[in-house]
């Protein structure tokens, strides 16, 4: 039962995140320009990985030890693919991510406000 209520909560805090920085933080923060957007998301991603990072592995890790205990394919389903979004992020997203991070990125660029 512990393992079940781990996995569900832990997976709806990071769709919650998820959902919020598409809906709400990217959006404001874009309205802002370019430059500024850019140097207001450095640090909210570092943190933002951390949280959602450790969401996606506390969940899945909980989803699979419920589907060990009791079989039921819906926990095996829902926890390979929270832990798909980690390979996901790091093969599709991390590259943009690290171009917007480089000291090389002039930030009132048109490449800077394409990779927002």
């Amino acid at each position: 039962m512990v393992p079940e209520i781990v996995a569900t909560l832990a997976s709806g805090i990071f769709a919650d995140g998820a959902v919020y920085i598409n809906f709400v933080e990217q959006p404001a923060r874009l309205s802002c320009g370019v430059e500024l957007a850019v140097t207001e998301w450095m640090p909210s991603y570092k943190r933002g990985t951390v949280m959602q990072a450790r969401l996606a592995v506390i969940g899945s890790l909980a989803a699979l030890i419920s589907w060990w205990f009791d079989r039921s394919l819906a926990w095996l389903v829902g926890g390979l693919l929270l832990l798909l979004i980690i390979p996901f992020t790091l093969v599709v997203i991390l590259p943009t991510n690290r171009r917007l991070e480089s000291r090389e990125l002039d930030l009132r660029s048109e490449e800077a406000g394409s990779l927002l």
